[in-house]
């Protein structure tokens, strides 16, 4: 199935787990340790409590400097603007309802983050067509120049993850937690890498 399939079928858990696991791949832009969104990945568990995850947001809010409302004059780099308001707009109780409008927005925004952060190397798109090759690419319409293998690697990277997380949970409930965890956690030192790479060249 598309990733767009994927979304429209995930249960509650499953939409969660993608838009936290987008989130958590993209943390080093905002300065954030490997465990400051851990509760969130725990209360995710089967015996999470439901109850505490507006909490665990907000906690996470404070420690990633995020605030309720973000504008683009917040924060110097788009890609961590876009990172600051998928944290922002992640729903403070959950329901599949909102967590699947979480779930989409966390996957458009980190598909960009990831374009911005590779623009040189994408073969096939350009920063004025890459969001028509993205709507494609996710619902598994795109023609020849707008498969993953024509984006950069980076964007074909988090689009394979992406896919990957929801169908883990899709086969394996809340079973396939850690497994989805350690396809974030390997995204998360990628971006990490590349982040530490343009520190240096700036």
């Amino acid at each position: 199935m598309s990733l767009v399939e994927l979304i429209a079928q995930a249960d509650e858990r499953g939409l969660a787990v993608s838009a936290l696991a987008c989130l958590d791949r993209c943390v080093p832009l905002l300065g954030g340790d490997d465990e400051v969104l851990r509760p969130l990945w725990a209360n995710l568990a089967d015996n999470g409590d439901t109850g505490e995850w507006g909490a665990l947001l907000d906690k996470a809010r404070v420690q990633l400097g995020v605030a309720d409302v973000m504008d683009a004059e917040d924060v110097e780099d788009e890609a961590a603007l876009l990172v600051r308001r998928m944290l922002a707009a992640a729903p403070a109780v959950r329901s599949a309802a909102e967590a699947r409008v979480w779930a989409d927005g966390c996957s458009v925004a980190s598909l960009q983050i990831h374009r911005l952060l590779d623009p040189a190397e994408d073969g096939g798109s350009s920063a004025e067509t890459f969001p028509q090759a993205l709507d494609a690419v996710r619902a598994g319409t795109a023609p020849v120049a707008g498969r993953p293998d024509a984006m950069s690697p980076l964007v074909a990277a988090e689009l394979r993850r992406q896919i990957a997380v929801l169908e883990l949970l899709a086969e394996h409930g809340s079973a396939g937690l850690r497994r989805a965890l350690e396809v974030s956690t390997e995204g998360r030192r990628v971006l990490r890498a590349v982040v530490s790479r343009r520190a240096r060249k700036a």
